[in-house]
């Protein structure tokens, strides 16, 4: 299975340039008014029949599959100059690097075109229902972005992250591709690109089906601001759960690791940095179902955890995930004093003394990052956005889990890491901590602890957390 550069447009409709209007052309019937615009006008510059061949032979892309291609609502909206250019240097970089505009036809006009090309230009080769929109969880969104860029496709595509247009204006805009394309039509174009448009920079990638799944999936939701996300959890597996049979599985697969009673004291325990979670310190029915599953069914990779950690889905199906998790719930509540082992220690001055340093392995960050300062000035706004995040929308998991609500390193999962989490309220250590060094741990995690990497969080949200996590510092 390969996905391209050119991924998800080497052939967009982009210039239809030519659909202008003849006032003095009979509208007898929309079918036949479509005919005339095509024939008069379109096939000048499109081709709308025949095999698939290079850009450098075409004057614009081909519409052979324009009936498979596009979202109505969104060809209806360009065909009537609604729609921003497609291209920012034109289909033919290689003869100019100016947009071309593309002349409008009326609303019934549009419509009338619309309705010729699902009639007459199908691509037979798609497979409807072949890419089911409505099973895209937000994390293989987020998977298929990170796989959008190691695939190269920012290269040439430009694409929305976080409100920014970022990537190469070289080939067709991909910021509201969840607009315009029909998934199915996509995910036959990722299967192999040059199907559509041979020999025209289009890049061929290694990619499993699975991956291209998630790149495809991640594409439609962009300019898709209502788009819905599957959950998983809500399916028909986690309403048959069984806490019995969540009990065998544990026993197969988690106790190798975790223990027979969640203690971390599994028999691979003793070799593995960093070590196995303390299942038996976490209260399960506190975590929040999609962290729980993610792990879960997707490995420690996947929230920027230890890769000791299996993604399990591929072993014991959805059924099992859903027995597993049951299995948690029903067993494991916390520890009964939260997370001890991080107390932090008063001089009768009322200073901290050196007692609440813990000690550490973490590796040195390198020079230039231990060379950057924060570049936000602290604010009550940058300060409120850095608690927002800390308390509950970071991702993959909120850092309070860990760390605690008041940053003292007493949140509901710390109890079960070794070493434990970093308590920010230590000023006597957080002192010492370069800016830098923060960011850098931050966005890499740290090896050998249960610090998951956030390699997602796009910088300014890690400088505001930053000021907020000095300011816990007493």
């Amino acid at each position: 299975m390969t996905i391209s550069k050119g991924m998800v447009v080497g052939c967009a409709l982009t210039t239809l340039v030519g659909l202008i209007m003849f006032p003095g052309v009979s509208l007898a019937s929309d079918q036949s008014r479509a005919k005339e615009i095509l024939q008069q006008s379109c096939v000048q510059c499109h081709r709308l029949e025949g095999k698939a061949d290079s850009r450098f032979n075409l004057k614009a892309p081909d519409l052979i599959w324009a009936g498979s291609k596009y979202r109505r609502p969104w060809l209806i909206g360009w065909l009537t100059g609604k729609e921003a250019p497609l291209y920012a240097k034109s289909y033919r970089w290689d003869l100019t690097e100016a947009p071309s505009k593309h002349p409008v036809v009326t609303e019934s006009e549009a419509n009338a075109l619309a309705d010729y090309f699902a009639e007459h230009n199908k691509d037979p080769r798609v497979t409807v229902g072949a890419f089911d929109l409505s099973r895209v969880t937000k994390f293989e969104a987020g998977f298929g972005a990170m796989a959008f860029k190691a695939h190269a496709c920012l290269g040439c595509h430009t694409i929305n992250e976080d409100g920014k247009i970022i990537g190469g204006p070289q080939s067709t805009a991909l910021h509201a591709s969840g607009q315009r394309y029909d998934q199915d039509w996509l995910f036959r174009f990722g299967l192999n690109p040059q199907d559509f448009v041979p020999h025209s920079g289009e890049f061929l990638a290694d990619a499993t089906e699975p991956q291209l799944r998630a790149v495809i999936g991640y594409l439609m939701t962009q300019g898709a601001s209502d788009f819905k996300y599957y959950e998983p959890w809500t399916s028909p597996e986690f309403d048959m759960a069984s806490v019995g049979r969540g009990k065998v599985i544990y026993k197969e697969y988690c106790s190798q690791c975790h223990g027979a009673t969640g203690k971390g004291d599994g028999p691979a325990a003793s070799g593995l940095d960093p070590k196995p979670a303390i299942h038996a310190n976490i209260p399960f029915e506190k975590l929040p179902m999609e962290y729980l599953y993610n792990v879960i069914n997707h490995g420690g990779p996947a929230i920027g955890k230890s890769s000791n950690m299996p993604y399990w889905n591929l072993t014991i199906g959805q059924q099992g995930v859903a027995d597993v998790i049951a299995y948690l719930k029903a067993t494991f509540k916390g520890s009964p004093d939260g997370a001890a082992t991080t107390a932090t220690v008063t001089a009768p001055s009322g200073s901290q003394s050196d007692a609440c340093v813990q000690p550490r392995k973490t590796a040195k960050a390198p020079d230039s990052f231990l060379a950057m300062t924060n570049p936000l000035a602290v604010s009550t706004e940058v300060l409120q956005a850095g608690k927002t995040l800390f308390q509950k929308s970071a991702k993959p998991a909120a850092c309070a889990m860990c760390h605690g609500e008041k940053g003292d390193g007493k949140g509901m999962m710390g109890a079960a890491l070794l070493p434990p989490p970093r308590n920010f309220t230590c000023n006597a250590m957080m002192k010492d901590i370069p800016d830098g060094q923060l960011f850098w741990i931050i966005k890499k995690g740290s090896t050998g602890t249960g610090m998951m990497s956030f390699s997602g969080l796009p910088d300014d949200k890690v400088w505001q957390l930053i000021h907020y996590i000095r300011s816990l510092a007493r």
